[in-house]
């Protein structure tokens, strides 16, 4: 059998940023980091404009959909319906109904906008 030695070496970066070569070093490693950030962002835009132009959309997918919002703008226009046996019915909260149709099942600006998108 033999013995295996392994050493350690290290050496000393200048990193001391009170002497000339210090602050250079400083500054190259700061425009490099700079650089490689600005090449990720642009990647990143690239990579969004080339997903939306294959019709790729972003995000989390809205809870409320049309056809969801014309069964709750029925339904609240009729006095026997539970707000909460509706929404768990639709999948909804409280608060994303109310946001899109008032308490008579009339529509509100949000719920405008959902109709308009498709």
């Amino acid at each position: 059998m033999s013995d295996k030695v392994s050493q350690v070496r290290t050496f000393e970066v200048l990193t001391a940023t009170a002497t000339a070569a210090g602050k250079l070093v400083f500054g190259i490693f700061a425009a490099l980091a700079e650089f490689e950030r600005a090449l990720i962002s642009e990647r990143t835009v690239a990579g969004l404009v080339s997903a939306r132009a294959r019709g790729r959309q972003g995000g989390r997918p809205f809870k409320m959909t049309a056809a969801k919002l014309r069964l709750a703008m029925a339904s609240m226009g009729q006095p026997e319906t539970k707000v909460g046996d509706l929404c768990q019915e639709l999948g909804i909260t409280r608060q994303t109904l109310y946001r899109h149709v008032s308490p008579k099942g009339e529509l509100r600006p949000d719920g405008a906008k959902l109709l308009s998108r498709t």
